[in-house]
Formats: C-alpha cells, sequence, structure tokens
C-alpha cells in the first residue's frame, strides 16, 4: 500500500496502550510466513493500513519470538473456539483487546462480540475496525466493571483478558477475576501471566527492545505452580488451571516448548495462558459467602506478586 494513501491511519498511543502495536506487528509477521501457525490475514492488512514506525520502534521481528507470540494467540483462539462450540450463542467479552482480530478468525456467525478498552484505544479501534451488529468496542477501563452491565450473560459468557493483567496491580488483579466470577457465574476467565522473575526484571525499566523501546512496568507476576491458588480471590472461583499452547514449527516450539510447558521447569516460559472456571448460582447459593468489595484488593495480593 502507498504510505501516503489518506487512508492511512497515523495512531498517537504511549506506555502500556503503545504494546497493542508490537502485539499486532509480531502476528502480523508470523501470518506472512509461508507456513504460519497463525492465519491472521485481518493483522497484515491493519499493518499496510498504519503509518506507524514499527521497525524503528521495535526492531525486526524475530522468528522465535514472533512465533511464540503467535502461538499465546492461537491458545486464546482455540478457548474461544470450544466455548463457542458448546454455546453458538453466547457472548465472547475481550479486555483490552487493542487491534486484536480474534472476531475474524474465530466467528461462528451468532455469537455476540464486546471488547472492553480504554478511550484512546478505543477510538483507534473503531476508526480501523468499525462495530458491527454482532461486534462492539466499549470505551472503558477493564477496572470499572460497569461494563458487566452490558453483557447478556443469558446463553454463557466467555471473558478473555490477552495481554492484560501482567499490567496491574495484585490487588487489581484479584479484584477483576473476583467480580468476574460473581457477575458471571458458571462462565470462564482466559488469562495470560509471566512469572516472577520477568516481572521483576520489567520494575528495574531497564527492558528495552532492540531499537529502545521501552517494555512497560509489568508489577503482577506469579510463577506457574501458583496458578492454583488463585482461587482465593474470591470463593465463586472454582478453580485455575493451565491452558497449553499447541507445538509450533521447528525444534524449540516444535519440542522444547512444549516440553517446558509440561514440566514447568523453573518457569522457564515467559508467557502462561491459563482459564479461572466461575461456580454455577446454583453452587454460590450453596454455602459461598461473598466478601465485602472492600476486603477483594487484599485477598491473594500478598501471595501475587513480583519477587
Amino acid at each position: 500500500m502507498d504510505r501516503g494513501s489518506s487512508a492511512m491511519r497515523t495512531p498517537t498511543l504511549s506506555g502500556v496502550s503503545e504494546m497493542l502495536m508490537w502485539n499486532l506487528y509480531q502476528r502480523a509477521w508470523e501470518a506472512r510466513r509461508r507456513r504460519p501457525v497463525l492465519h491472521d490475514p485481518k493483522a497484515t492488512e491493519l499493518v499496510d493500513m498504519l503509518d506507524y514506525p514499527f521497525e524503528a520502534h521495535f526492531g525486526r521481528p524475530i522468528g522465535l519470538v514472533a512465533q511464540g507470540h503467535a502461538l499465546r494467540v492461537l491458545t486464546f483462539d482455540i478457548a474461544v473456539r470450544e466455548f463457542l462450540t458448546a454455546h453458538p450463542d453466547g457472548t465472547v467479552v475481550q479486555l483490552a483487546e487493542g487491534l486484536e482480530t480474534q472476531f475474524w478468525r474465530c466467528d461462528n456467525g451468532r455469537a455476540q462480540w464486546l471488547g472492553v478498552e480504554l478511550p484512546e484505544t478505543a477510538e483507534l479501534r473503531r476508526s480501523l475496525l468499525p462495530d458491527g451488529d454482532r461486534r462492539r468496542t466499549l470505551a472503558c477501563s477493564a477496572l470499572d466493571l460497569s461494563w458487566c452491565d452490558e453483557v447478556d450473560s443469558s446463553r454463557g459468557v466467555l471473558i478473555t483478558a490477552q495481554g492484560l493483567l501482567m499490567y496491574l496491580h495484585p490487588g487489581q488483579v484479584s479484584e477483576l477475576i473476583a467480580r468476574c466470577a460473581e457477575a458471571f457465574p458458571g462462565s470462564s476467565l482466559v488469562f495470560d501471566t509471566v512469572p516472577r522473575w520477568f516481572s521483576a526484571r520489567t520494575l528495574t525499566g531497564t527492558m528495552r527492545t532492540r531499537r529502545g523501546f521501552p517494555v512497560p512496568p509489568m508489577p503482577w507476576g506469579v510463577n506457574r505452580s501458583e496458578l492454583p491458588h488463585l482461587h482465593t480471590a474470591h470463593p465463586a472461583i472454582t478453580s485455575v488451571r493451565q491452558i497449553r499452547p499447541p507445538a509450533g514449527r521447528g525444534l524449540y516450539h516444535g519440542k522444547a516448548a512444549p516440553l517446558l510447558a509440561h514440566l514447568g521447569i523453573r518457569n522457564a516460559l515467559v508467557l502462561v495462558t491459563a482459564e479461572a472456571q466461575f461456580a454455577h448460582s446454583s453452587q454460590k447459593t450453596a454455602g459461598i459467602c461473598t466478601p465485602p468489595l472492600s476486603e477483594l484488593a487484599h485477598v491473594g495480593a500478598g501471595e501475587f506478586h513480583h519477587a
């Protein structure tokens, strides 16, 4: 595409919000390979539409990193497709989806999709990916739980938080998961995490891309072995389990990474995807009590933070 075309968009983002450009860049890079692990033509289309210095900010993508990111995205896709198989008329809520194009990869033609975005990223998303009959973007922080009132939960709900929770503080993570469990009984939240060692490195302020782009701080880190204990954030959380990514291409992503995901050796993987399952209403009324909101910010906060 002609970079001077009037169809180009020039995003003005900073900090955590700008990381959505890195995510898009990695997906598009992998999607352009001859044998991609993730087919994402919409991502490549968006990169071509944007007047943004991808390579100047992030450097030329590293093949292993781009493929790993695409496999993480594919792990979310698999969870969404499984949900839509069981609940074809359900609702997928995507918290802080940025320029994620999962709708175009996974939509079944019947489900409802709600994206919850900060105002500046919601504006960019709508300009590039206008809302449709079954897909809309709400300009609202994921921590402003008024978005829950916008969701029709009668036909099933799946909530995803891809690349979000690690940027929050421990108390915010606990409260967000707890309130999702309260608002959507019987549903699930699929999210990803970084281990404590990686969280600690981001907090030093010295982690940058090869071109000097600073990686934003990630205050919330949790080791894989600690994931099951996250259910203590609220009594309505019945379980938290790791979702293992599919095998990819080559020696590392085809053999080594799946083995590391299985064994959890020293939390070697930088990103781990997990699912929190919430109790059904019948289970909640059978003796589960709800802690007051004032206590939620402290539940689990002592356990889940950077080292």
